[in-house]
């Protein structure tokens, strides 16, 4: 099944995807226990599906997610620029702009993240991993601590997942996909 979860994720990258064949693919994939993701960081891209957010995270630097333990998580890390990880408390994300703004707009807001990291950075967990049922399956899932929103994971392959955020008010699914970093 990961052989052909990793073929189909490329497939679906590689064209327009429509949220029903996200759906198809995220519903195929297996679980995931949160003890094989607690690893560390893991770089973030998306599944284009149309959603409004499409391009949003990625143009504004998102860099990913780290997870240490089941209770130390950091949902949000970004990237300037000058190249540097950081987290980033999510409360202080403006997710309400997310789909209203033009592309352009996030990566200006990318261009300031050296400026605005003391702003935004954190040093706490702002999440935690649990095991939940979603779709039929109990698979690894992070809860966010201040922000209704869950994302809940699939195993592509051993070092790929696919992530779905459900959103308290986000009627659309947003997909995202989750690389371990080995670096």
């Amino acid at each position: 099944m990961a052989g052909a979860g990793t073929a189909r994720l490329a497939e679906l990258r590689a064209g327009r995807t429509t949220p029903e064949q996200a759906w198809q693919l995220y519903d195929s994939l297996p679980e995931v226990a949160v003890t094989e993701i607690t690893t560390g960081r893991w770089t973030g891209d998306e599944l284009d599906t149309g959603h409004p957010w499409a391009g949003v995270l990625v143009e504004s630097g998102w860099y990913g997610k780290q997870f240490d333990s089941p209770d130390e998580v950091q949902p949000l890390l970004f990237a300037g620029p000058d190249g540097r990880v950081f987290p980033v408390d999510p409360r202080r994300v403006p997710l309400g702009l997310a789909g209203t703004l033009p592309a352009a707009g996030f990566r200006a807001a990318r261009r300031m993240l050296p400026v605005l990291r003391p702003l935004l950075r954190t040093r706490a967990g702002r999440a935690r991993l649990r095991e939940i049922e979603f779709r039929g399956k109990v698979s690894a899932a992070m809860i966010y601590d201040h922000l209704p929103i869950v994302d809940i994971f699939r195993r592509v392959d051993e070092d790929t997942l696919l992530g779905v955020m459900d959103m308290r008010g986000l009627s659309d699914p947003y997909f995202f996909i989750l690389r371990r970093d080995r670096s």
